[in-house]
């Protein structure tokens, strides 16, 4: 048995170092035109260091150029902050633009002896309606009001200190373009961003994951919620119509939801979008640029 494997090996030795000769013929006058010789451990040789030497090419182009920007998960965190920076300051540049021009407008309209339209008169005041009503709160909200305003502290304390890892790579699509109105504020139980956008736009989900909740309540209206990857939520709320089922998977992008102006607290066409991570919320403008 020794001695067939040595054989083998023999055959496979004197195969690998054997010499042969490529050419290549005119096909019309038989002559040569090219001749190599050639051996196949030579040719494996060969293939095998060009293509250590194209991987060295890439793998150098990738990460020593500004071609890596475009590869996920090597993004800059401190180049998205600027960014959003930027898009903040250019938000504000175009408010003072606005405001300019409205300035402009009323000069002109002075200049060129323009009545102004007439105001709308007030609506009919009808809280009349209401004084009856109770409007005093019951033992239980008043014992969970205070124990809230106990925690309240503690768990703004809590939140600060979370450690967003994983979520710096995560490249977020922006749900809706438009300007931010209100922003996170954890001490106003604000926990997400109002960005005012066209009526009826479409809204699209953030990142790749999965409808866990849609429904309608007085305050927030039509609501959708979606689970992503890294014990991740997203909170698309006041929509006007939810174009997406409970256990359905969705893609980044995907639109999920139409902007509308439902529920109490909704003071007019806009989206209400929120992010929690781990059972907290987290400030959805430091991951995505509105």
């Amino acid at each position: 048995m020794a001695e067939l494997k040595e054989s083998r090996r023999k055959r496979l030795g004197l195969f690998l170092r054997r010499k042969y000769r490529l050419i290549l013929l005119n096909d019309t006058t038989f002559g040569e035109k090219f001749s190599v010789r050639l051996s196949p451990i030579a040719l494996i040789i060969g293939i095998s260091a060009i293509t250590i030497l194209m991987t060295t090419v890439v793998i150098s182009l990738v990460a020593f150029t500004s071609l890596r920007e475009y590869v996920p998960g090597y993004g800059d965190v401190t180049e998205r902050k600027q960014i959003l920076k930027l898009n903040l300051r250019a938000d504000s540049l175009e408010q003072a633009l606005d405001s300019k021009n409205a300035y402009m407008n009323s000069i002109l309209n002075v200049l060129n002896e323009k009545v102004e339209s007439k105001t709308e008169k007030p609506k009919k005041d009808t809280t009349g309606k209401f004084a009856k009503l109770n409007t005093n709160p019951s033992n239980s909200d008043i014992d969970f009001r205070n124990e809230y305003e106990d925690n309240k502290a503690n768990a703004v304390v809590s939140v600060a200190k979370i450690k967003f890892s994983g979520l710096s790579e995560l490249v977020f699509f922006t749900p809706v373009e438009g300007l931010v109105s209100n922003s996170f504020d954890m001490s106003e139980d604000h926990f997400g961003v109002d960005v005012v956008t066209k009526p009826s736009e479409t809204i699209k989900c953030t990142l790749d994951g999965t409808v866990i909740f849609t429904g309608f309540s007085a305050q927030d209206g039509h609501v959708i919620q979606v689970q992503h990857g890294n014990n991740l939520v997203s909170i698309y709320k006041h929509c006007s119509a939810l174009l997406r089922q409970i256990g359905e998977k969705v893609k980044s992008g995907e639109m999920i939801a139409v902007v509308g102006n439902t529920g109490e607290n909704s003071k007019g066409q806009h989206l209400h979008f929120e992010l929690w991570f781990n059972g907290s919320p987290i400030n959805p403008q430091e991951f995505v640029a509105f």
